[in-house]
């Protein structure tokens, strides 16, 4: 980020990394150190809902959607390339990429085998708008490309689990596991992570821009909410790490087992992205889209669909948990090679995210 950017940030958006490293660190001490930490966040839960997560994370997503300019969605879908692009990552390359990794580094951890891979099935629909918004990539891209993974999330990760959990491990001399989620479980996580902010984003939006223009809008009310996103992302953390928080401690090693694939999916599937991307002819803001919508992943889902089938103890719900814990710094570092890559392959300024656009 150039010297002017950063002056024109916020305090709080100039700091970011070290405020996710300290929210992170303040939620494993509340989850180490204070007893109570963890019976206190699980009060607030609803079936496998944790509400003070669910309720973070739609006021995370909320400003970045009530910014998109959803009468230019439809541009989204008028790019074959890119979108069928955006297909292939997200649909075949990301979940077979994800099996690989966890058959090779988690065989003989089948429960941590089996949390990794609904990870890898599980589409991003929530956080990559933060991050795309903090790498400065095309909102209405963003939107319109999650609202395609939601649809495809609800008809087919069910498919998805039965093919790569029950059928396919055999296949390379490991057992399967049984998958009973259902279209109606995986579609009310849809609507409560993505569904709800995205009403409320496309309402706020309408109704505002009649009442007091676009102008008005973009300059004034949109910097004024911005601030939400950051502010709910660092509760969100330090809700996560506080309900893990002891067990990260006392099993280090299973934590860094996980993380490693993790780490190695996050990575290429960015860094492919962004080359294919780029080969295409993409400019900055959709290959920018495109990367982080292919390397994150809807860990909301996969936490969910992990407690309500194998538990809330077992091995399945901890890799899934762990998921979230890795991605914030690992996406944090992408977004910072993301910019390093427009400055020098792309070339032009970029605005701060929270002056709207």
């Amino acid at each position: 980020m150039t010297a002017s950017v950063v002056s024109r940030l916020s305090f709080l958006d100039r700091w970011l990394t070290a405020w996710i490293f300290a929210a992170m660190a303040v939620g494993v001490g509340l989850g180490f150190f204070v007893p109570g930490a963890v019976a206190f966040w699980s009060r607030f839960s609803v079936g496998t809902t944790n509400l003070p997560i669910a309720v973070g994370l739609i006021l995370m997503m909320y400003p970045p959607l009530a910014k998109v300019r959803y009468e230019e969605i439809g541009d989204v879908f008028r790019d074959w390339k890119v979108l069928g692009l955006s297909l292939l990552q997200n649909w075949v390359i990301g979940p077979v990429l994800m099996f690989i990794l966890a058959i090779t580094f988690l065989r003989g951890y089948p429960e941590y085998m089996v949390g990794l891979i609904m990870i890898g099935l599980a589409r991003c629909i929530a956080m990559v708008i933060v991050w795309n918004e903090l790498a400065r990539g095309d909102s209405e891209y963003a939107a319109g490309l999650v609202a395609l993974n939601s649809v495809f999330q609800v008809l087919f990760y069910s498919v998805y689990a039965w093919i790569f959990i029950t059928k396919l491990p055999p296949l390379f001399g490991l057992s399967g596991a049984i998958v009973a989620v259902t279209i109606g479980q995986i579609a009310r996580s849809v609507f409560v992570y993505l569904g709800v902010p995205f009403l409320a984003g496309m309402l706020t939006r309408l109704v505002l821009v009649k009442a007091k223009g676009k102008a008005w809008y973009h300059r004034v009310f949109i910097p004024r909410i911005s601030p939400i996103t950051l502010v709910a992302l660092l509760f969100t953390i330090v809700v996560m790490f506080s309900l893990k928080g002891e067990l990260i401690v006392r099993i280090p090693l299973d934590v860094v087992r996980i993380a490693v694939p993790l780490l190695a999916y996050f990575a290429v599937m960015f860094l492919v992205s962004f080359w294919m991307g780029r080969k295409v002819g993409a400019d900055y803001s959709k290959t920018a889209t495109l990367s982080f919508t292919a390397a994150s992943n809807n860990f909301e889902l996969a936490i969910a669909v992990a407690v309500a089938v194998f538990g809330i103890d077992s091995g399945a719900a901890f890799a899934a948990v762990i998921g979230p814990l890795v991605e914030v710094p690992a996406l944090i570092g992408l977004v910072n090679a993301a910019l390093h890559f427009q400055r020098r392959y792309f070339g032009t300024a970029l605005a701060p995210a929270a002056q709207g656009g």
